[in-house]
């Protein structure tokens, strides 16, 4: 029988908004996770020669698969073999790939509520069982040891994401040691998605990989590296698990696009031009960190990293959905409900994404501050 997942609802915001848009409308999107930069300007120029040069077809780029296990020994100080690291078409296919080379139909896995709704929707798409942990302002909204310890029976696995989605959290050091201790003794198999690593604005994230060398990480160029479109990703298993999930990615993906590949080996070695980037979403979370709490939005989850602010709003609410709608179609600014991240008190949380411009920033700054001083009667 097929699963039931739900809908991801920004999707219904984001349509609302490219009517809005078709209409005439200016609209500002906050309501995805996806840098309004564009690829690095060297990447760019080599997928035109490429195209120019060569006729492509299903590749797996052993320079690209060197060159990430290279950025493990650079940023973690980690050795990986480049035959640990399977090329993705992004994120998703890998965390697809990642939960049915681990995990069997039936079995449980954890994951922190709120967590970005992919987590939710496929394991259930895969007829696994998610096991969904509350974390709220006691825990950072954050997976914790002392939540994993708790759960009996022990789940078979754990999706753990530092920096998080919606709320840009990171999972201290000592706090990730502790998680994998509890882990070891349990059996816990521990899949960690590190998709944004890279945006850090108070201490950079650590690998799961540091703590625990048979950890599964997840990671994608759609971030940090701004080529959301080119569905570029990759996984990295430990080495008894390489084989079994090259085997699962040729199966159902074949490879990931050729063109792709040739752009994300140049784009890694841009240091310039993606600290530039992060350098504005550090600009933006400061102009909204101080604009949201004058709007009365002043419970906000530590925006450690990522580029998202989650903020609860049941002060004037509860059906964020709607909120959203109504909020988009009176500024203009597209944000996403609460309720894809947590189906359970989602409906009080709205989450910004703030991988927008500077400019569009203060613009979204200057429609919202009226709109929420008359919707909290102020």
């Amino acid at each position: 029988m097929p699963a039931q997942i739900d809908p991801f609802h920004a999707m219904a915001v984001s349509a609302l908004a490219q009517e809005l848009k078709a209409q005439g409308r200016s609209i500002i999107h906050m309501e995805f996770g996806q840098p309004s930069t564009g690829a690095p300007r060297a990447a760019i120029e080599t997928a035109h020669r490429i195209l120019d040069t060569d006729g492509m077809g299903y590749w797996e780029s052993a320079p690209l698969k060197a060159r990430i296990a290279r950025h493990y020994a650079e940023t973690y100080g980690l050795e990986v073999a480049p035959d640990r690291v399977i090329l993705t078409c992004g994120a998703s296919p890998g965390l697809v790939l990642a939960l049915a080379a681990s995990f069997e139909p039936g079995e449980r896995v954890a994951t922190a509520r709120p967590g970005y709704v992919a987590y939710r929707n496929a394991l259930k798409a895969l007829h696994m069982v998610p096991v969904e942990i509350a974390c709220g302002p006691g825990e950072r909204y954050q997976m914790t040891a002392a939540a994993l310890a708790a759960l009996d029976p022990a789940p078979a696995g754990v999706i753990i994401a530092s920096p998080a989605n919606p709320t840009g959290t990171i999972i201290a050091a000592k706090e990730l040691a502790a998680i994998v201790e509890v882990c070891r003794a349990r059996g816990i198999r521990i899949i960690s998605d590190e998709i944004y690593h890279g945006l850090s604005y108070v201490e950079p994230a650590r690998s799961l990989l540091e703590f625990e060398p048979s950890a599964i990480v997840i990671n994608s160029f759609s971030k940090y590296f701004s080529m959301a479109a080119w569905r570029l990703g990759w996984v990295l298993v430990p080495p008894q698990m390489a084989e079994r999930a090259w085997a699962y990615m040729g199966a159902l993906y074949l490879t990931p696009p050729s063109l792709a590949q040739h752009a994300g080996l140049v784009a890694m070695d841009e240091t310039a031009e993606l600290a530039a980037n992060v350098a504005v979403y550090r600009a933006n979370r400061e102009l909204l960190l101080a604009a949201l709490p004058a709007m009365g939005l002043t419970a906000i989850a530590p925006p450690d990293g990522a580029f998202y602010l989650y903020a609860d709003v049941g002060h004037l609410t509860n059906d964020s959905l709607d909120f959203c709608m109504r909020l988009l179609r009176d500024t203009g600014v597209a944000t996403a409900s609460g309720v894809d991240f947590d189906p359970v008190d989602g409906r009080r949380f709205i989450r910004f994404s703030f991988a927008v411009s500077t400019a569009e920033t203060q613009e979204a700054i200057r429609r919202l501050t009226p709109w929420f001083a008359k919707a909290g009667g102020r």
